[in-house]
């Protein structure tokens, strides 16, 4: 019997890292959720033509989708924090499935008023599936990991409408603008079985998960450290920065417990409005850029897909870069790397107003302005990770999505109104205001250092 426990023991002690697996299938997922929201924006003017849509009318539509999305925010926080583990897999991949429905209809509309109702449903059915990814993220990654897992996240939010535009043009091309939304419909539903098959909500109920791989994720150190049995995990930052940490008003903190500690925290309610602030500048990006490129710089639509898909390219680039240095140079400080994205906007912004007729200025100022907003993207997610217990954090980023998801509602309905009494001068300078809005509202928040949760 003995033997067979000791030849047992090396395969039970076996790490496997089944968790980027994991991750691969979020990334994958919310890709295409974040494509499904995007296409709208290059099928936009050929809407327009044909349902005669008027600039703030177009900008409603697109608002629609966000408000609907941010409306489901809250509850949908708590609701995870009820659900059991089985539930909360199949609610996320009923959320794809319903995703991928309502794509699908927006192909069938025939009135703007459907249109309107596809994009809400849309955003009712697209609102749980943020929330899920991080919650499981948070669950199935170790501190040293998330800022890396959740870039990787965002970025997949960057890799779907940098697709868009060139899928979309060659679908046009053979079929035209309705043909988009099935295309972009078919693989939300294969993603959603695949999930169901293989992912659980934590690694302790997975079958492909190890014990190793599970106390590494806990972060428990190696298995056979009898010295570090039952020791609390090291602290999440290692190493001394007393200049960065001055200016980054470092704090240790108690971790938020209760949903009430969670809703009356500064530190969660500023990180939310500071993502309104980017969420709404990607936002233009995504569903007025095209319209811009072709109605006022007059690019043909081969050009205009090469410099919608720019911001984009500079975006998926950032927020991987962010992750990487969040956790490895700054060991896991959040805000430094969200207030140098917020600069960086600011800059770049700038730099369209009254910008030459150039493409090759245009594609790299629109890359690089990108590249600021995604660098800093992964911080707004992974901050309340640091600050919240894991019972709490689906609340603390339902809050931060809630009001992430306003700010970009509101952008590109202003961008409707200022277009339809301005021009695009004002909507740059309502960008750069924007940005400069985040710069103010993440410095007012504490970096905060909190005891590992076991």
């Amino acid at each position: 019997m003995p033997v067979t426990s000791e030849a047992a023991a090396p395969q039970e002690e076996k790490k496997t890292n089944y968790r980027w697996v994991v991750m691969g299938l979020i990334f994958c997922i919310w890709a295409i959720a974040c494509a499904d929201r995007a296409n709208f924006g290059i099928a936009l003017p050929y809407m327009k033509k044909e349902f005669h849509i008027t600039n703030t009318e177009a900008g409603l539509i697109v608002s629609l989708f966000s408000f609907a999305y941010a409306i489901v925010q809250i509850p949908v926080g708590m609701l995870y924090r009820r659900l059991g583990e089985k539930a909360s897999g199949i609610f996320l991949a009923l959320c794809m499935v319903f995703t991928s429905l309502f794509t699908a209809l927006m192909a069938t509309t025939t009135s703007v008023l459907l249109l309107q109702l596809y994009r809400v449903g849309l955003g009712f059915a697209e609102g749980p599936l943020g929330i899920g990814c991080t919650n499981v993220i948070n669950r199935w990654f170790p501190p040293q990991e998330k800022g890396l897992a959740t870039g990787l996240w965002i970025a997949a939010s960057k890799l779907g409408p940098l697709m868009v535009p060139s899928v979309c043009l060659i679908v046009i091309a053979i079929w035209g603008w309705r043909e988009i939304f099935y295309v972009f419909a078919i693989p939300g539903f294969l993603f959603a079985i695949l999930w169901m098959l293989l992912v659980t909500n934590s690694p302790s109920e997975s079958r492909f998960c190890s014990p190793a791989e599970q106390r590494y994720i806990r972060g428990e150190g190696a298995p056979a450290d009898a010295a570090n049995a039952g020791k609390k995990p090291a602290l999440r930052y290692l190493r001394s920065m007393p200049l960065l940490d001055a200016i980054n008003r470092t704090r240790r903190v108690e971790r938020l417990q209760t949903i009430r500690q969670v809703f009356t925290s500064w530190n969660i309610i500023g990180v939310a409005l500071g993502y309104g602030c980017m969420i709404g500048i990607t936002n233009i990006f995504m569903s007025w850029i095209p319209t811009y490129l072709v109605t006022v710089r007059g690019f043909e639509s081969v050009k205009m897909g090469f410099l919608a898909s720019a911001p984009f390219i500079g975006a998926v680039t950032g927020n991987m870069i962010g992750g990487l240095i969040s956790d490895r140079l700054l060991d896991g400080r959040r805000k430094p790397m969200m207030l140098l994205g917020a600069i960086g906007t600011t800059l770049m912004l700038c730099l369209l107003i009254n910008a030459p007729d150039s493409a090759t200025f245009l594609g790299a100022t629109l890359l690089i302005s990108g590249l600021m907003v995604g660098i800093g993207f992964a911080g707004y997610s992974a901050y309340a990770m640091g600050l919240v217990s894991k019972s709490t954090y689906p609340t603390a980023f339902g809050i931060v999505n809630f009001l992430g998801q306003i700010g970009g509602a509101v952008a590109p309905l202003m961008v409707g109104i200022l277009l339809d009494h301005f021009g695009w001068s004002s909507v740059f300078l309502y960008m750069v205001g924007t940005a400069l809005l985040c710069v103010v509202l993440v410095a007012s928040v504490v970096e905060p250092v909190a005891e590992p949760e076991i």
